[in-house]
């Protein structure tokens, strides 16, 4: 018998299970009003072929949506299979007592309804119990049924789908699961198509979908069921990467969108406000400097550039009543600093915040952040997860540990949202909320979508991530010593070398490897360190990283030269500094290119 009240530790061959044998459904506390989640739980329900009675004194010899309405459950003339409750937790003892007595098979309660005295009886009944969930929403996540958010069901499988799909028994029902990344980098989010049998994602190249009939275009607007609408808030092949990204950071859900800054513009929507601050490392990407401290400002929003290796300098900057946000890079760029994931989250927990971890330089391959307390995970797909120079694109992932209902006041989760008749996020969608947001409103009102070539592309740059982050990881050793021991170099940034300050943490952190975007600054000046980059004939001079060519940029005078001097000093960037970003070639041409440039 297994409990579900804690996410952390779901079984989902136990859910697959239970909702694959149960036929016939008591819903216990559903309302005929259209705009209430136990309405639309059991209209999405009786489409997915369940019979479902409903059970409400108040509108009992009534009809709810076509079905006779009950009192109670002694008064059903048929066997029921399961018990779904939508009513309080403290309601939950006497209901579980007539399930019991009527001979039911399964104990379900709603997203936030626990009951451990009624979980303990049914349990000891032989009842096998679920808390905290929800029926529709597991259902749509374990059947691919994914409508606006990429939520990972948890399994991969070489089998076609069936059409229509329906959650399958465990073991027996063509499923598979494990935590191996390189297994879950070729498979997840990725079985064969129902329809035609084709084992490879298909790119669909679509504005629009076709709805069944008008109550199902209403059911879809309205947040009552699962399926795609229009473009712009969700596709099949993005919903694929969506659901690979999400299974390799061990995360619910994910929203993938045209680049790394639209990522991060879609992961604060949820959270900012005219007014709020974010706290963020004084040591990010130069483009995020200038989005989180001078674009971000048009929306009323303000930034606090920080040491974030300074715990009491974080804890003093985030107490403040108008942070909203912690956020910092896993590996940073361009230098390749390391931050400590575990004791950022501890702060920004202390004051009821998410931390946001930018993980683009590690990929989830080398670091997965949800291990160590953070919230919300952003990548810019285009480097490493695509990583062959010919897709952008972004990523928010949603790791669904922070309670958007007991951290501080945020209302576009926790409060009625008129938009959608008033349904709150955080209370209708669960831990899913914050990334359903994210499909459903700020990918509807700001529109940053990517587009499903681009994300049909990054699917194919994942099967080989982990083969490529092991190369990048040998290759960057090689060259970083090289570098480091070469008598023009003044100092090598990359987080290997034993005498870095970030040495420990990345062993910490990092499954394996240091990184292989680091910088390196000459004994000389400015108009040197341009002078090397134009003398290197293998690595490419352009701005990017993450590429399977090696790549080189001399940040001062590109990709940082839109900030101050007091900010490229804050950031150390040195005038003589050079980043370069490692590929998978062989490491004895990638040295000899850079000892003849130097």
């Amino acid at each position: 018998m297994t409990s579900m009240s804690d996410p952390v530790q779901d079984d989902d061959f136990v859910i697959a299970n239970i909702l694959a044998k149960t036929k016939i459904i008591a819903m216990v506390g559903v309302s005929a009003n259209w705009k209430r989640p136990s309405y639309f739980v059991m209209r999405y329900l009786l489409k997915q072929g369940y019979k479902v009675i409903p059970i409400n004194p108040k509108a009992a010899g009534e009809e709810i949506l076509g079905q006779l309405c009950y009192s109670n459950l002694d008064e059903i003339p048929i066997k029921v299979d399961m018990v779904d409750i939508f009513r309080n937790s403290e309601h939950c003892l006497p209901i579980v007592k007539e399930a019991i007595a009527i001979g039911v098979k399964y104990i379900w309660m709603q997203i936030g309804i626990q009951n451990e005295e009624a979980y303990n009886l049914a349990e000891d009944s032989g009842l096998s119990v679920i808390q905290n969930r929800c029926t529709k929403i597991e259902h749509s996540r374990l059947s691919g049924l994914l409508g606006l958010g990429g939520f990972y069901s948890g399994f991969i499988s070489s089998h076609r789908a069936p059409v229509p799909q329906a959650p399958q028994p465990a073991r027996n029902g063509g499923l598979f699961k494990t935590t191996n990344l390189d297994t879950l980098a070729v498979h997840a989010g990725t079985r064969p198509d129902g329809a035609t049998g084709s084992r490879v994602s298909a790119i669909h190249q679509t504005t629009a979908f076709v709805f069944d009939d008008s109550d199902h275009a209403a059911g879809l607007y309205n947040l009552q069921e699962p399926g795609n609408i229009y473009g712009r808030l969700s596709n099949p092949t993005t919903a694929s990467l969506e659901q690979r990204l999400a299974a390799l950071d061990n995360a619910i859900g994910a929203c993938c969108v045209a680049s790394g800054h639209a990522a991060q513009l879609i992961a604060l929507m949820p959270i900012m406000a005219p007014g709020r601050r974010i706290v963020a490392s004084k040591k990010l990407y130069g483009g995020s400097i200038t989005q989180f401290g001078t674009t971000f400002k048009n929306f009323g929003w303000d930034a606090e550039f920080i040491d974030v290796h300074d715990p009491a300098m974080v804890r003093n900057a985030v107490s403040d009543q108008s942070v909203y946000a912690l956020f910092a890079e896993s590996l940073a760029n361009p230098d390749g600093n390391v931050c400590d994931i575990a004791t950022l989250a501890n702060i920004a927990h202390e004051f009821g915040i998410p931390l946001i971890i930018d993980n683009t330089m590690a990929t989830p391959i080398l670091c997965q952040p949800g291990k160590f307390g953070a919230d919300i995970v952003i990548y810019s797909t285009t480097k490493f997860l695509s990583g062959h120079g010919n897709a952008v694109g972004g990523a928010v992932v949603d790791t669904g540990n922070f309670d958007w209902l007991s951290g501080k006041d945020y209302p576009a989760l926790a409060t009625p949202d008129p938009a959608y008749h008033d349904i709150t996020f955080a209370e209708t969608f669960g831990n899913l909320g914050y990334i359903t947001y994210c499909h459903a409103s700020a990918l509807r009102d700001l529109g940053p979508t990517l587009s499903p070539q681009n994300a049909y592309l990054t699917l194919m740059g994942l099967e080989t991530l982990p083969l490529r982050m092991e190369k990048h990881m040998s290759n960057a050793e090689k060259v970083a010593n090289f570098l480091k021991s070469h008598k023009k170099v003044k100092e090598v940034s990359w987080a290997g070398v034993p005498t870095s300050p970030y040495h420990l943490l990345a062993k910490k952190y990092f499954n394996f490897g240091f990184g292989s975007v680091f910088t390196f600054t000459l004994k000389g000046n400015y108009q040197e360190a341009k002078d090397m980059v134009n003398r290197c004939n293998l690595f490419s001079h352009l701005a990017n990283v993450g590429d399977t060519r090696s790549l080189i940029v001399h940040p001062a005078s590109t990709t940082h030269r839109q900030l101050t001097e007091a900010q490229r000093k804050q950031a150390s960037i040195e005038d003589a500094m050079l980043r370069v970003s490692i590929g998978i070639e062989n490491p004895d041409d990638l040295i000899a290119d850079l000892e003849a440039a130097l």
